[in-house]
């Protein structure tokens, strides 16, 4: 017992004088990047490129308002957030389906299915992006469907590359949850859709936290794919709009750090807002 004691003040010592500082430092190389972009969002540039490091002399928001005025934020901020919402609203509406019905169909063709959604996991973007602007092309060719420069067309596209992850999440959530709940449903008189909607899907909530904070996270940062689809700047998303302060001769480094800083504020007010539900997803996905 006496021996026990030792080693648990062995530990809290070892704790305080080494793990704790070790995390706080951690933790503070982690978020030394974002303290560059905000203390030098209130920069001049004359500032700027004296010391990168110290405050600001002045703390004035002129730049951000300049920032949003070239953005022309409110409407990048509005097609952000539509491509965001209806992308994460698809991807978790369908590949929550598909996942629950890959698992209890247990087949041969069911197993195929998944092994195809885990294998595109595994090819980069870059591999496709080419023949994939010139198959939208095509659509619009010879059907007439719009494929380029819509943000409908994004939201599509953001579905097709995001589900394979979402899938494979929903595949192995929905092993854990009994298949008995189910049977009991379909006794009581409820029919297939019913049966997940009101059994399956509240039950899938940790794992839908976790894909939508990943999905936000993509989505909402992605700037290569919408860079091949639009092409107006009326239908321009954050990052887009964020790529006009890096020119091919100049930077504006300053205004650029401010609309940066636009840029990861939504998402911090996301998290900020979702955070209780994410703590809430983890510890019941450990739980079970």
């Amino acid at each position: 017992m006496a021996h026990t004691t030792l080693q648990d003040q062995g530990f809290g010592k070892l704790k305080k004088h080494i793990l704790n500082p070790l995390v706080l430092l951690l933790c503070l190389v982690y978020l030394f990047p974002a303290y560059i972009i905000l203390v030098n969002s209130f920069k001049n540039r004359a500032e700027l490129y004296e010391n990168i490091l110290a405050l600001p002399s002045s703390l004035s928001f002129q730049y951000y308002i300049n920032a949003m005025n070239r953005m022309n934020f409110p409407s990048a901020l509005r097609n952000s957030f539509l491509v965001t919402v209806l992308s994460l609203l698809f991807i978790v509406i369908l590949a929550s389906m598909c996942g629950w019905m890959l698992v209890r169909s247990n087949n041969r063709l069911s197993k195929i299915i998944f092994m195809v959604f885990v294998a595109t996991m595994l090819i980069p973007f870059q591999t496709l992006m080419m023949p994939l602007m010139q198959e939208m092309s095509g659509i619009k060719r010879n059907l007439g469907i719009p494929m380029v420069d819509t943000l409908g067309a994004l939201v599509y596209m953001n579905l097709g590359f995001g589900a394979s992850m979402a899938v494979f999440l929903y595949h192995g959530f929905v092993k854990s949850i009994p298949r008995s709940l189910e049977e009991a449903a379909t006794i009581d008189g409820c029919n297939t859709f019913w049966v997940f909607w009101r059994i399956v899907f509240p039950m899938l909530k940790p794992v839908t936290v976790t894909v939508m904070v990943l999905d936000v996270i993509w989505i909402w940062n992605d700037y290569l794919l919408p860079s091949l689809v639009l092409t107006s700047k009326a239908n321009r998303t954050i990052p887009l709009s964020t790529a006009s302060f890096f020119g091919e001769f100049t930077i504006q480094w300053n205004m650029a750090m401010a609309g940066l800083m636009l840029t990861i504020i939504p998402v911090i007010i996301f998290y900020l807002c979702a955070q209780k539900y994410i703590i809430k997803g983890v510890a019941a996905g450990a739980v079970k």
